[in-house]
């Protein structure tokens, strides 16, 4: 006798297959073995501002996305969400990446800087931002966090830079409000040439 398929039978069969295909999913990952080829690792174990977080990532998730939405920290802004105006940036290893247009799963083995991460634990600010503070670089502000990791990774890796190449080092980061000499004398002051 073969029952009728109800709706009810249908959806219960729907999610019963789910249930399975899950478990077997966390079967490969609980017990080490291999994934099957073409599947993708999605739980990830991400360092954020020297935090090691685990998250569920997606295989086809921006670390923009995953920053904002599943960590929290929004310091990160959306703003053209095609790698052009810069206020996304964080820090990937020290160097200044657009997070909207970076896969998670192409920065899982490094150490990611957001501008949450900068301020020291007992509350001081990273010169930069106390840079940018005294020379009133933010205008709107939209625009702030990415410029700061911007400054942040070009101090890094020149400490004393000309106003030229911290004009450069910023280029990739665009202010509509049209503040970039104020941005640029941060810099200029984080570095200890402006007084």
């Amino acid at each position: 006798m073969n029952p009728k398929l109800t709706r009810r039978r249908f959806i219960k069969g729907v999610i019963a297959s789910g249930v399975a295909a899950a478990s077997t999913s966390l079967w490969y990952t609980a017990s080490g073995q291999n994934r099957p080829a073409g599947a993708v690792e999605r739980l990830l174990t991400i360092n954020v501002n020297g935090q090691t977080r685990r998250v569920d990532v997606a295989p086809q998730e921006t670390l923009a996305h995953t920053l904002r939405y599943k960590l929290g920290l929004t310091g990160a802004k959306l703003g053209c969400n095609r790698g052009e105006c810069g206020s996304c940036t964080v820090l990937a290893d020290d160097v200044n990446i657009y997070s909207c247009s970076t896969l998670t799963h192409e920065v899982k083995n490094k150490a990611i800087l957001t501008v949450e991460g900068l301020r020291a634990a007992d509350g001081t600010l990273h010169p930069v931002q106390a840079a940018f503070i005294q020379e009133l670089s933010p205008a709107c502000g939209f625009c702030t966090s990415g410029q700061i990791m911007s400054a942040v990774a070009l101090l890094k890796s020149n400490p004393r830079p000309t106003r030229a190449e911290a004009r450069q080092a910023l280029s990739g980061n665009l202010c509509r409000c049209g503040a970039y000499d104020h941005y640029l004398n941060g810099v200029m002051r984080a570095s200890g040439q402006l007084s």
